[in-house]
């Protein structure tokens, strides 16, 4: 069992990035789906919110 355990020296790490690389986000939507989708998406969190609302 301690055989399996033992470190393997050809696996890397994974690349690290500074915070400040990283930080601002940004939704590139390049195709006509994919906007409708990404805004699907957010009217059908609205739509859920308000039925779970007004739904009692």
């Amino acid at each position: 069992m301690s055989e399996d355990k033992k470190a393997d020296p050809e696996k890397t790490e994974p690349p690290t990035f500074a915070a400040q690389d990283v930080r601002q986000g940004e939704i590139i939507l390049k195709h006509r789906w994919q906007r409708l989708v990404f805004v699907g998406g957010l009217v059908a969190a609205v739509l859920v919110i308000l039925l779970l609302r007004f739904a009692g």
